[in-house]
């Protein structure tokens, strides 16, 4: 079997209506595959303007908007509308891109029709609760979690930490990594703009803390905030650069009153914010792999992380970065307060995390996907072959 036998149902719970780095993930994945010659057909919630245009054939399915974070929607089941057009379509795999109803509805019409089902894992949704002060309930959403990626023939993970995290837990007996690509195009350290920065308030002798990603306190912006205000008792020379938008932002803003908010960025002009920093602050807990980091790495930025899954499986300590225990706002702000002051230092840690970017390119890492795919369609079929002859 090659990759244009595929015919993949594609299962996620937001696939363009709000931008993130999981469905940015997957619509590269199905462009990727549509352009080798495989089939591919997503179903997810859909709303009347979406984030961007959707890569392939959507399906709609019914949804709700979550109360408190209206933005993003809960798919309620499979109409038999929807299911008519999953059977006439006729996969061969289903992949689910996220642990709720839509999910398990799709692993259970894999299962009945013997075809197998993976799990692609892009966030740690239990670590969320944490954020909400409903941390008391951790314990049952791993075994919610545990319960739908065990249902799947196999899950993948985006990096070899968040791979060993998921095997600890008992999530699956076969946990594979798809990894995540960069658009070097996009992000490198030639879209530095000096000019830019200068329009934007920001003196060329000024050490530069960059932020990306949707403004959310799981991105830990708590953390985010005490840290720069540490450095700024410290007097510590530095301005922030917040690139991106969401809910917090209003709380963000308050508290970063320095900060220079320049909302939120695509294509050429997010490269251009990201290669126009100096140094790049990622306190968040929640990732699994950690796009963004891997972009400022491709910029040539020295990265300072929290020691998590995605950012230990990215940045080498006192290689390319540093990285930091969880909350530990002494260290965040002593390692940047280093790179705030030691150009050289800035310069050696930026130009090892490019290196390291440039064995991430998209087609690589979803090439990757398709082996998976590929392992699990074979196994599925001599599978539902030894079932009709017995």
């Amino acid at each position: 079997m090659q990759v244009e036998d595929l015919r993949i149902a594609l299962f996620s719970g937001n696939y363009n209506y709000v931008r993130d780095g999981a469905n940015q993930a997957l619509n590269r994945l199905v462009e990727y595959l549509l352009r080798n010659g495989a089939r591919v057909r997503a179903y997810s919630p859909t709303v009347e303007n979406p984030a961007f245009e959707a890569t392939g054939d959507l399906v709609s399915v019914p949804s709700f908007a979550i109360p408190g974070r209206p933005e993003y929607r809960v798919p309620t089941r499979i109409p038999a509308a929807v299911l008519r057009d999953i059977q006439v379509f006729a996969p061969n795999i289903v992949h689910v891109a996220s642990p709720e109803i839509l999910g398990h509805r799709a692993v259970s019409f894999a299962r009945k029709n013997d075809i197998a089902a993976v799990a692609s894992v892009h966030t740690r949704f239990e670590t969320y609760l944490r954020y909400y002060n409903l941390g008391l309930f951790e314990p049952a959403v791993l075994a919610g979690l545990r319960r739908f990626y065990r249902r799947c023939d196999a899950i993948v993970a985006p990096s070899e930490s968040m791979a060993k995290l998921l095997r600890e837990q008992g999530m699956n007996h076969d946990v594979g990594i798809w990894s995540r690509g960069v658009d070097k195009h996009i992000f490198n350290p030639e879209r530095r703009d000096m000019a830019w920065r200068r329009s934007i308030g920001i003196a060329d002798d000024e050490p530069v803390i960059g932020f990306v990603g949707r403004l959310v306190m799981e991105k830990g912006l708590d953390v985010y905030e005490a840290v720069t205000a540490r450095l700024t008792a410290q007097r510590v020379p530095h301005r922030v650069i917040v690139v991106g938008d969401g809910p917090a932002r209003d709380w963000f803003q308050k508290r970063l009153p320095e900060g220079v908010f320049v909302g939120y960025q695509t294509g050429e002009n997010l490269g251009r914010a990201v290669a126009s920093m100096d140094m790049f602050l990622n306190p968040s807990v929640t990732e699994t792999f950690g796009n963004v980091t891997l972009e400022a790495m491709a910029c040539r930025l020295p990265v300072v992380a929290a020691t998590a899954t995605g950012s230990t499986s990215l940045v080498t300590d006192g290689v390319t970065g540093t990285l930091v225990q969880p909350g530990d706002i002494a260290a965040y702000a002593d390692a940047l307060s280093r790179y705030c002051h030691d150009e050289g230092a800035r310069l050696a840690a930026g130009q090892a995390g490019e290196k390291v970017s440039e064995n991430y390119s998209w087609d690589r890492v979803n090439h990757a996907l398709v082996d998976v795919y590929l392992d699990h369609v074979h196994k599925s079929g001599k599978a539902a072959a030894r079932k009709r002859n017995a």
